[in-house]
């Protein structure tokens, strides 16, 4: 049985329940990955394929400049089987034509000044049924189907809550910096304020000096 290989980042206890739910009952071999793409770089990933073995890839950029990143997946012969350019979130799906080293590469090469988060998932392979008895044309007994629906669930479940934590991980991103913003720009006017005030006490102790003076001389 294959098992689900699984890097977090932020989140220990999603971590841990994804893994044994894989465990339990996974039949893929999958990687879900969560890792930092600094500016003017490049990272790639690779996996074997056998010919006729379907692959699944979805990404999705969390947090940096405007969320967006270049993508490719190429064969060992140079072959681009998928190419996009500044996506913030994209998914393809293709079969293996031959037995070859296949690369996922990510790219920030374009940005020189921030860096990204982005989370991927790839999936390798057909899930094959939880009973043996699903491939045979025969009735399935009720504790059989109880097991084929808590396996769906489950991977229901799992689903549910990656997207969840990749929203909330958005959420407080756009937070944070949203957060920082209005924290800069009310310290930009409230240098303003004391700036104008500054001035403004400046002005009137002159018009008060000129109207002394201008006293002291009738005086005389």
């Amino acid at each position: 049985m294959n098992v689900c290989l699984v890097s977090c980042w932020r989140s220990s206890h999603f971590c841990i329940l994804s893994l044994v739910i894989s465990l339990l009952f996974g039949r893929t071999k999958c990687v879900e990955l969560t890792f930092e793409l600094e500016d003017n770089s490049k990272q790639c990933f690779f996996e074997d394929l056998s010919k006729g073995t379907k692959a699944t890839l979805e990404y999705q950029v969390i947090s940096g400049g405007r969320y967006d990143v270049d993508c490719y997946v190429e064969d060992q012969d140079g072959l681009k089987l998928y190419q996009e350019k500044r996506k913030q979130y994209d998914s393809h799906e293709w079969e293996a034509t031959k037995n070859t080293t296949y690369q996922i590469c990510f790219s920030n090469e374009f940005s020189t000044i921030t860096h990204k988060v982005v989370y991927f998932d790839f999936s390798v392979g057909s899930e094959k049924p939880i009973v043996d008895s699903m491939d045979r044309a025969t009735a399935l007994s009720l504790m059989e189907t109880a097991c084929a629906n808590i396996h769906e669930a489950s991977n229901k479940v799992v689903n549910f809550q990656t997207h969840f934590r990749l929203r909330e991980s958005l959420s407080r991103t756009f937070a944070e910096r949203l957060g920082n913003r209005v924290q800069l720009w009310s310290l930009i006017q409230l240098g303003i304020m004391v700036i104008v005030m500054v001035g403004q006490v400046m002005i009137l102790r002159s018009f008060f000096a000129n109207k002394m003076n201008v006293g002291r001389r009738t005086n005389t």
